[in-house]
């Protein structure tokens, strides 16, 4: 679908309710109070209906005092990862049956089904968090408190109505997301990145760090991978751009995918990688898993934090230097963020060509910056022009990407790396976003990734290895650059 139409649905408000007064103003209102009154003076008796919102509270304190007896009832058993899902689901539906039971509370069958429902996805699940996480539409969730739930719709923000029943339902649910990985937050870890079965990541945090209470941040992961025909259906790149990029993981080029938070970086590293011929041995490393990756001849590795006892920690630093002795032709690093810059940039200049990986930056030119930062984290004390020698020989090729002020996530760079000018590291853009089309009607920017008529260097590579791309990628009249 266009992106577009997906934001089309977003303009719309809420139409205001009837007042008060306005609704007691009406003849039928004032009919029906008169007769009331005069009922009362006729000492008729007069029936109250119960409403929707009692019953609903009542049903709340059901489901609060069933969830608390379920939960004294199965005792460890929820976080007992050697008990098989579907048989805890049975258990948990056996106690739940028997606990309503107890409560002889008259339900009807859907409000029984209901319940059980509700019930399973507090014990189970993620609580109140399940309907955003089954809604397709729904690309974030963030819990900043028990009471207070955002989540992302098409790149904007919106405030829910939803909330968890107290602080210890929340903490709840983010043990049950940390133990099933092997991890765990408490007061002496308070922080812990996780994911989900379907590979969305999570980040927690508790108090005593998160001031106003436990924080929960989900990032979800689409159910199908987004293929590179989806992002140029999207906007998110052009058929050009894709033809270039394929070009380049044939040839075994370095990469790096870089961007700001939320840009979608790892997406693409997923595209990037769907290009990867099914012959070539895949080595993955990342802080959590969530590459998703097509090929079968695939190795995922993934750090691991220290235990209580502050020991058994495996940083990505150790993985990059471990994942050489695996025989790897393609390196893909999730994302480097320290000192395994400096492994990762060996690697790609040791013969590991064909890496890939991510950073956060702002710009092309900041990402070179940024991985000179990093790289420094090392500890090596390397002098800064070695260091950019050793970023301009491992580093080919930048892919940028930019979240605009509408919500879309664009391709906003493709740049060269094209080697040393002196002192400082020469880039060349190849593609990049024409900002000076405007914006539509409805704020959605018109601008589209145009090429820079500059053909990259490496483009001889392509000749020689016998990768063939149109000579349109690069525009009608491309000259070679310097």
């Amino acid at each position: 679908m266009n992106l577009s139409n997906r934001f089309a649905k977003l303009r719309g408000e809420e139409p205001a309710g009837d007042s008060l007064e306005a609704l007691a103003s009406t003849p039928a209102t004032l009919g029906a109070i008169q007769q009331a009154q005069a009922a009362e003076q006729a000492h008729a008796p007069v029936t109250v209906d119960v409403t929707v919102g009692s019953a609903s509270e009542a049903l709340n304190g059901l489901k609060e005092r069933a969830s608390q007896a379920l939960y004294e009832r199965l005792g460890s058993r929820i976080t007992d990862s050697s008990l098989d899902e579907s048989e805890l689901h049975q258990f948990v539906k056996d106690e739940l049956k028997a606990v309503v039971d107890e409560e002889q509370v008259p339900l009807s069958q859907g409000e029984r089904q209901r319940l059980t429902r509700e019930i399973i996805d507090d014990v189970l699940g993620h609580g109140p968090l399940q309907r955003y996480l089954d809604d397709p539409s729904v690309t974030e969730i963030m819990v900043n408190r028990a009471d207070q739930i955002y989540v992302e719709r098409g790149g904007r923000l919106f405030l829910t109505d939803t909330k968890f029943a107290n602080e210890d339902a929340l903490r709840r649910v983010i043990e049950r997301i940390v133990t099933r990985i092997g991890r765990r937050i408490d007061e002496s870890s308070p922080l812990v990145d996780a994911r989900l079965a379907d590979g969305s990541r999570v980040n927690a945090i508790i108090p005593p760090l998160a001031v106003n209470g436990a924080s929960l941040t989900i990032r979800k992961f689409g159910r199908e991978a987004l293929t590179v025909q989806k992002l140029i259906e999207f906007g998110s790149l052009s058929p050009e751009m894709a033809e270039l990029l394929q070009a380049c993981v044939l040839a075994r080029m370095n990469i790096i995918v870089s961007g700001g938070t939320g840009t979608g970086k790892t997406t693409m590293l997923n595209v990037l990688s769907s290009f990867i011929p099914v012959t070539d041995r895949i080595v993955t490393i990342e802080d959590a898993v969530e590459l998703q990756l097509q090929q079968d001849h695939v190795v995922r590795l993934e750090s691991r934090p220290a235990n209580i006892e502050g020991k058994g920690e495996v940083s990505i630093r150790d993985l990059v230097r471990n994942s050489l002795r695996m025989r790897p032709d393609r390196i893909v690093v999730g994302e480097v963020r320290g000192g395994e810059s400096l492994d990762m940039l060996q690697a790609m200049n040791t013969g590991h060509d064909g890496s890939i990986s991510t950073v956060h930056a702002n710009s092309p030119r900041d990402a070179v910056a940024r991985l000179e930062t990093l790289v420094l984290m090392a500890g090596m004390d390397l002098p800064l022009r070695a260091i950019r020698e050793q970023i301009a020989s491992a580093v080919n090729l930048i892919v940028h990407i930019s979240r605009l002020r509408d919500g879309s996530r664009r391709v906003t760079h493709i740049t060269e790396v094209q080697g040393m000018e002196g002192d400082i590291v020469t880039l060349q853009d190849a593609f990049v976003f024409d900002y000076s089309a405007g914006i539509d009607a409805n704020g959605r920017f018109l601008g589209k990734p145009v090429p820079t008529g500059v053909r990259p260097r490496f483009t001889d590579r392509f000749e020689e290895l016998g990768i063939r791309i149109s000579p349109a990628v690069f525009g009608a009249h491309a000259v070679r650059g310097r």
